[in-house]
């Protein structure tokens, strides 16, 4: 009679029962996670704008820089091209001086207001530093447009101006104008010649109608200061 073979008993598995301590562990850290990331996204939202405000404001910076030392370079080159129109009209003003009796101060402060530092056109292209007028009839006129102090007020008309070779040319005319005056009064500008300082010889220019500009001696005066014209003076010999 055969033996039946004994059968050992299957082994079940044993559910695995966590520990309400564990599941509560669990569901912190799957708060913390979502938080943690939530939190985290927020942060790198929050340094992107940081970062993006932060190179606008660099940028910004940088470009203002930029346009400041462009200004600079701009006006250190307008300076320096002031600098030598001035030098160059100062030998012929001294000369004039000695010769007719303008004061150097006086001619060369005319010069730089009225030409704009030879940069107008009636100075570059006409040589024209001190806005001489000419006849309507003289075949080398130039015509421009030009602002004459009228009535109490600024008005821009049209008028005939001289036209010269060269700057030098200029400055001699003007100095001849002031000691021979004009065709109708040829004492015109004796007061300009009578002023023993620069003070004086600009009061005179304006009493003697040279310009309408109701400020024009104050405008020369103060040329004459900023610059410090007056070292260019010659010793007065009247």
């Amino acid at each position: 009679m055969a033996k039946k073979k004994s059968q050992r008993p299957k082994k079940t598995k044993k559910s695995v029962r966590r520990s309400p301590k564990w599941r509560r562990i669990k569901r912190q850290w799957k708060h913390f996670s979502a938080n943690f990331f939530q939190k985290m996204g927020c942060i790198v939202v929050f340094l992107f704008i940081l970062f993006a405000l932060l190179f606008a404001l660099v940028f910004r910076y940088l470009n203002h820089s930029i346009e400041l030392n462009e200004e600079e370079t701009a006006r250190q080159e307008e300076l320096a091209q002031k600098k030598d129109f001035v030098k160059r009209l100062v030998p012929t003003a001294q000369s004039l001086q000695r010769e007719y009796g303008v004061l150097a101060s006086v001619s060369l402060a005319q010069a730089m207001l009225e030409s704009d530092f030879g940069r107008s056109q009636l100075a570059s292209q006409d040589y024209n530093l001190y806005g001489v007028k000419t006849d309507p009839s003289d075949p080398n006129k130039a015509l421009y447009p030009t602002l004459e102090f009228q009535n109490g007020e600024w008005v821009e008309i049209m008028d005939a101006f001289k036209h010269y070779n060269s700057w030098e040319e200029s400055m001699r005319e003007h100095a001849r104008l002031i000691v021979n005056g004009t065709s109708w009064n040829p004492q015109q500008y004796a007061s300009v010649l009578a002023g023993q300082n620069y003070q004086e010889q600009a009061r005179g220019l304006q009493s003697s109608g040279y310009a309408t500009d109701p400020d024009y001696a104050d405008k020369i005066i103060r040329m004459i200061e900023d610059w410090q014209l007056n070292q260019y003076d010659q010793p007065m010999t009247h």
